[in-house]
């Protein structure tokens, strides 16, 4: 039976409580995640930014903001004011199909995979669509 660490995504790109909104934002951008688990110094656990908190806590571009400003406010905004901590994790140990019934189930684009309170990875739609992709691989081969 196929685990959550036999598909996860390791290392994964984390941020602290008390980093801001712009590090999520520049972290986001520069690498092209839409997911970024936030960790105490000790690496435990403590939420969740997504992409479309970020979203939610830029300023409308109908106000005509320049990108300076927004950048200014942003690096005021600690991450622990907007990120999520009611987010459900999953278990290295747990298997794929609880962990993507759990994904389809609450709607989520990701589970954070949590062993001991310690951030350990973190499982994606995006990890699954591959999982798919080369499940089918697998059968044109036959």
């Amino acid at each position: 039976m196929l685990r959550v660490k036999d598909l996860m995504t390791t290392p994964v790109f984390s941020l602290r409580e008390t980093d801001s909104l712009q590090s999520a934002r520049s972290l986001m951008d520069l690498q092209r995640i839409r997911h970024i688990p936030i960790v105490t110094v000790d690496n435990i656990f403590a939420g969740l930014v997504t992409h479309r908190d970020v979203l939610a806590a830029t300023i409308s571009g109908l106000a005509e903001m320049d990108p300076e400003t927004q950048s200014e406010i942003d690096a005021g905004i600690p991450i622990k004011e907007i990120m999520r901590s009611d987010i459900k994790t999953v278990d290295e140990n747990s298997s794929l199909r609880i962990a993507a019934q759990t994904l389809l189930n609450h709607k989520y684009g990701c589970l954070p995979v949590v062993h001991d309170g310690q951030l350990r990875g973190i499982l994606t739609e995006a990890d699954f669509l591959r999982l798919t992709i080369n499940l089918m691989d697998a059968l044109d081969k036959e």
